[in-house]
């Protein structure tokens, strides 16, 4: 069939029986929309993951981890030999090697891993890349809990114990509040959850610095140092509290990963896609609120690692959380081990606040991702 008056030659073989009028030949496709299917494949099609990628993935930064703790144990502000530590079982090595250096390692690799993990879940859940724990007011929370059973209770018996307790108390208060002030006509909006936590963090800093200039100058300065977070001293009852968190806590978000994925695309195309909106944001909520309660009440605020470690990940290894929540959890223990060593070895026999170091290297990271991000919207 030839179309004369456009000049245009327009040829159709149809099969017997087979009759297409003018008109029909003519007449405009209607647009199909994509099924919500097709968006997910597209937004995490360069994040495509099999079982090889992940096992490679995962072993790799695995052994990167645990070549760096035991070159965390190995060096410290005090020297000692491992050899003699192994063979000598009453030698002073031995003794600095699992009551000092052993714990302290551990537990910097159990709050690295619990930062990093929450700052993933997190970020899908506000979907905001610059969300991580200590935007939400929860570790301010649990820093004016144990601050103050810190001025309370240094003197007596149970000190020692009311402390991380109070900061875990207060957490969990801070938590509750900002969840119920978040919500809006029975829903956790994440503009809103974000702001509230801005707003709670303000609220803590004052009520800390109130604190702070109250008391004497011993006091002072253990505030500061805990303000700046360190691992120093940990018990390994303390190690096993805070594992135990960390472990449990991210098995829970291992198994919301898929979650976070239809989170990361927007309300309305996640409930297309069957899932419980209101309910996967408020299990996420409280299952990061306490493993941040938990970290903090034993290591003080630790900023920046819940933000340096997924983003750079996810520029890496993509955005699918099913690859990125177990890679966050590992690679986040290797970052504070090695930030907790520069701090111990950088001016030794003195050492230096971890958090200081993490914050050294997140606030150049943040300026960056601003410059990134540029006049775009910061979402995932």
């Amino acid at each position: 069939m030839e179309n004369r008056g456009t000049g245009c030659k327009c040829t159709f073989n149809n099969a017997p029986g087979d009759t297409l009028t003018r008109a029909q030949s003519v007449e405009p496709q209607a647009a199909v929309a994509p099924e919500p299917s097709q968006s997910v494949e597209q937004s995490f099609a360069g994040a495509y993951l099999t079982r090889t990628r992940m096992v490679a993935t995962l072993g790799t930064l695995s052994a990167v981890t645990l070549l760096l703790m035991m070159i965390a144990t190995a060096f410290g502000s005090v020297h000692i030999g491992l050899l003699r530590a192994i063979r000598e079982p009453f030698s002073s090595d031995r003794a600095i090697l699992l009551g000092a250096r052993m714990p302290r390692v551990c537990m910097g690799a159990a709050v690295g891993a619990v930062l990093a993990a929450v700052g993933a879940a997190l970020q899908a859940l506000v979907r905001n890349p610059l969300a991580e724990g200590g935007i939400l007011g929860i570790s301010g929370g649990g820093a004016f809990g144990a601050i103050l059973a810190l001025v309370l209770f240094a003197h007596t018996a149970m000190g020692d114990v009311l402390v991380p307790l109070c900061a875990f108390g207060a957490s969990l208060l801070s938590t509750v509040a900002v969840y119920r002030l978040a919500q809006l006509e029975g829903r956790l909006e994440p503009f809103t959850l974000l702001l509230i936590g801005v707003i709670f963090n303000a609220f803590w800093g004052a009520a800390i610095m109130l604190v702070n200039s109250v008391v004497n100058f011993y006091f002072t300065h253990s505030i500061i140092f805990w303000l700046m977070g360190s691992f120093e001293a940990p018990t390994w009852e303390e190690v096993a509290m805070v594992g135990v968190a960390a472990v449990g806590g991210s098995v829970i978000l291992f198994g919301l990963a898929r979650a976070m994925n239809l989170l990361s695309l927007g309300d309305e195309e996640a409930s297309e896609l069957g899932l419980d909106v209101a309910r996967a944001r408020r299990t996420i909520f409280l299952i990061t609120s306490i493993m941040i309660g938990v970290a903090v009440s034993v290591s003080g605020i630790i900023s920046f690692v819940g933000l340096i470690v997924p983003h750079l990940l996810r520029l890496v290894l993509g955005a699918d959380h099913r690859l990125l929540l177990p890679a966050s959890f590992i690679a986040g223990a290797a970052f504070t081990v090695a930030a907790d060593l520069i701090a111990r070895i950088a001016i030794a026999p003195a050492e230096l606040p971890v958090g200081a170091i993490t914050a050294f290297c997140g606030g150049p990271f943040f300026i960056f991702m601003l410059r990134r991000e540029g006049r775009k919207a910061l979402a995932l």
